[in-house]
């Protein structure tokens, strides 16, 4: 068999989308710029040229942060940002401070911020851990997932796997059920176990001088060694699922059972993508990844140690402090990444290895996938392409030249519709990176470092401020929290 019967082709990413509502303005900027002409034209209609003079500080200041942008964002977009920010520094809601000897709800997560409201409850059946967000109105169970290194594999298995993958996520829109799908790929301090497990199952400890330099090797060199693990977490919608819930007896339990019903057919989809599915965590393996999230420096001793540290009641962060683009938690200086455009060109699926394949350095590599349902991706295109059309018209009558980038976002959006028409689903995804060090200094290493990697990898990042602590939590912990 000829081998270009498994090259495998390159893949080429939307571009984000900057559109407005008006020749590619906002709302916001629309406003700001309207309040801005009518102080003009008041002043000039009612004073002349002294007034329009005299209140050119009002209309060249709402020109400026209509249309000048500040660290590759509109003014505009700053203006939420900003003040969530100062409103919870004011609150003191960018510290917090476990209470040790006060009691919590059962049931309930020792968590920071915001997802101190998450519930847990273990599945009767499977006894999985279920994460229920009564804000967000989900309920989410984490799986882990076994595979061998995509690089290394021959064309043919990765275009296969490729495939499967596609197929995954294909099921996931079809189901209308799933709200979010996250992939965390992260690494973390090696704890020894798997090379003292081999070396009790296979070595021979019969106290010659190799045995015992083999056994002090491992004892030494293990816990300082690093590992990758990859998880996915699938969220439910319970308001587009509230039908089956009620069916299914109501409340969580009958929320239980309809997750668990997508468990299975997501459990399925994965093996057909020949993907190992280690099983589906326990209350106990989602405690330590809390636990090694917020404090890496004690994760491999807990890993060692059996049962210690696996009560979800007691797995978060004891102190943490957020700072405009940084966080501290325990022992460890943690800071998050944005994936703000994804590689513009054509590439081959395997282009994230840099990042992915990157040792010495702490980090997760979260990808949210948001399916779409095919009747809402249908609606949500052919929305697309009639404000695309209008806007080139519009720039048309007003004399404006179209740019290179317009004529491909709507290439993007016909390539869309193709796809939705061939049967595969749509995503929107969003891809995050968390970069954790021991001290404020090497993180800033870590961090350089890492976008050196993005950019190798054909991507741009964007250091998240203002919401570090959120975005740590979306990142870092394998919850599928909104971003």
């Amino acid at each position: 068999m000829s081998t270009h019967e498994f090259e495998l082709a390159k893949v080429q990413f939307s571009r984000l989308t900057r559109r407005g509502i008006l020749l590619g303005l906002s709302l916001p900027q629309l406003v700001i710029l309207g309040v801005g002409l009518a102080v003009a034209v008041i002043a000039l209609y009612t004073v002349g040229g002294t007034g329009l003079v005299v209140t050119s500080p009002i209309w060249s200041m709402c020109a400026f942060v209509a249309t000048v942008p500040i660290g590759g964002r509109q003014a505009t977009e700053w203006v939420p940002i900003v003040g969530r920010w100062l409103q919870r520094r004011a609150a003191g809601q960018t510290e917090y401070r476990r209470t040790l000897m006060s009691a919590r709800p059962e049931g309930t997560l020792a968590l920071p911020g915001d997802a101190a409201s998450l519930r847990e409850w273990v599945d009767e059946e499977t006894g999985a851990a279920m994460i229920h967000d009564p804000h967000q109105h989900l309920l989410t169970a984490i799986l882990a997932v076994n595979h061998p290194a995509f690089v290394l594999l021959d064309p043919g298995d990765q275009l296969r796997r490729v495939e499967g993958w596609g197929r995954v996520l294909a099921s996931a829109c079809r189901s209308g059920r799933i709200a979010r799908v996250q992939v965390s790929e992260r690494t973390m301090p090696d704890s020894g176990t798997g090379l003292a497990q081999w070396w009790k199952d296979h070595g021979r400890a019969d106290g010659s001088w190799a045995a015992t330099t083999y056994a002090e090797l491992i004892e030494r060199a293990g816990p300082t060694g690093e590992r990758h693990a990859t998880t996915v977490s699938l969220s439910l919608d319970l308001r587009a699922a509230a039908r089956a819930i009620r069916t299914s007896g109501g409340g969580i339990r009958g929320a239980a059972r309809v997750l668990r019903q997508e468990m299975a057919t997501f459990t399925t989809a994965m093996r057909s993508a020949d993907l190992t599915v280690d099983g589906w965590l326990t209350p106990g393996d989602v405690a330590l990844v809390l636990r090694a999230a917020y404090d890496p420096a004690t994760a491999a001793a807990l890993e060692r140690h059996g049962d210690v540290g696996r009560e979800l009641a007691t797995a978060g962060p004891v102190a943490v402090t957020e700072k405009w683009d940084q966080m501290r938690s325990d022992s460890a200086f943690h800071t998050v990444l944005w994936i703000s455009e994804w590689p513009r060109s054509q590439v081959y699926p395997g282009f994230l290895a840099p990042l992915v394949l990157s040792t010495g350095i702490l980090r997760t590599i979260s990808l949210h996938y948001m399916p779409v349902r095919a009747d809402q991706a249908a609606r949500d295109i052919r929305r697309k392409r009639t404000e695309l059309i209008s806007d080139k018209a519009q720039r048309q009558k007003l004399g404006q030249i179209e740019d290179a980038a317009t004529a491909a976002e709507y290439g993007d959006v016909v390539q869309q519709e193709a796809d939705l028409s061939a049967g595969h689903g749509l995503v929107r995804v969003v891809g995050l990176l968390s970069i954790t060090a021991p001290s404020a200094d090497e993180l800033e290493s870590a961090v350089a470092a890492v976008e050196q990697m993005a950019i190798q990898s054909s991507c741009e990042t964007r250091r998240l401020v203002g919401q570090q602590a959120r975005a740590f939590a979306a990142c870092a912990l394998p919850l599928a929290r909104p971003v």
